[in-house]
């Protein structure tokens, strides 16, 4: 009889926590039933496409376009049903290699510090041996028995080289002025009679939707980082900003100066006149 462990005793022990753990389109589902929301209602409101909306909770990123507009679904959407999106995030990395590893700068810096450096043409030394020429040619015409006029007349002759090669020196070009952002005058140009607005993502990107006041769609996509989009209308422009907190906006030439929170969508009317939201 053995006094060993038995087989059944070196069988793995099973993380339950692990097998509990739902993936994160399960978990973006389940929380959108919680929240009470349908799909076209997520959908709606984050800008995302319904089909793609189906494909993450089904855990299929093959839509998304890569792992970058992945984790930016990801984050949309667990925002929407009221999840915090760091977890998920997390765990997306986790199930499909992390995130790529950056760069390392120390090469590149090296490779500066050894780079050469360029020197130009040493324009002194060229106009020194101009001169020394020219001298020399006037003292040889001089001692070959010329006539006081002749060498006069060669040093005259002489002269124009010497200026040309001394202004052959070339000139530090004065610093151009940097020119700074449009000024608020420049951007309320926007004619009186009509609703002029810009949307400008300077430090993130958000889907934006823009609609006049008959309910025809100017723009609907994506506005990335640095871009900018401007739209005008007899009366009304309707805006949809799916990450408000991205984006600034400029109304009939006026900066609104909002309070829009990141990640927070927001439904937003603009007509004539002074910048209110409807």
């Amino acid at each position: 009889m053995s006094l060993g462990n038995s087989p059944e005793d070196e069988r793995p022990i099973r993380d339950e926590s692990q097998e509990a753990r739902p993936s994160v389109g399960r978990a973006l589902h389940r929380a959108r039933i919680a929240a009470g929301l349908t799909v076209d209602d997520v959908s709606g409101a984050t800008r995302v496409r319904i089909a793609i909306v189906h494909a993450i909770e089904a855990d299929d990123y093959t839509p998304c376009g890569g792992d970058v507009y992945a984790r930016g679904h990801i984050r949309t959407l667990a925002r929407a049903v009221h999840l915090d999106p760091g977890p998920l995030i997390a765990q997306f990395d986790a199930e499909h290699g992390g995130r790529p590893a950056p760069t390392p700068a120390a090469p590149m810096f090296e490779a500066e510090r050894i780079r050469p450096e360029r020197r130009g043409p040493n324009w002194t030394a060229a106009m020194v041996a101009a001169i020394v020429v020219v001298i020399g040619f006037v003292g040889f015409t001089a001692v070959k028995g010329g006539d006081g006029g002749s060498g006069t007349q060669a040093a005259d002759a002489a002269t124009p080289a010497a200026g040309r090669t001394a202004s052959a020196t070339p000139k530090k070009a004065e610093p151009t002025a940097p020119t700074g952002e449009p000024s608020d005058s420049a951007i309320a140009a926007a004619p009186q009679d009509k609703v002029t607005v810009q949307v400008s993502a300077p430090d993130g990107r958000s889907w934006i939707s823009a609609k006049d006041h008959n309910g025809r769609m100017l723009f609907d996509g994506l506005l990335n980082k640095g871009e900018s989009k401007t739209f005008q209308d007899s009366s009304k422009i309707n805006l949809i900003l799916g990450d408000a907190g991205a984006i600034e906006l400029y109304v009939n030439g006026k900066k609104i100066e909002d309070t829009f929170k990141p990640g927070a969508v927001e439904r937003l009317t603009y007509t004539k006149g002074d910048p209110v939201a409807g």
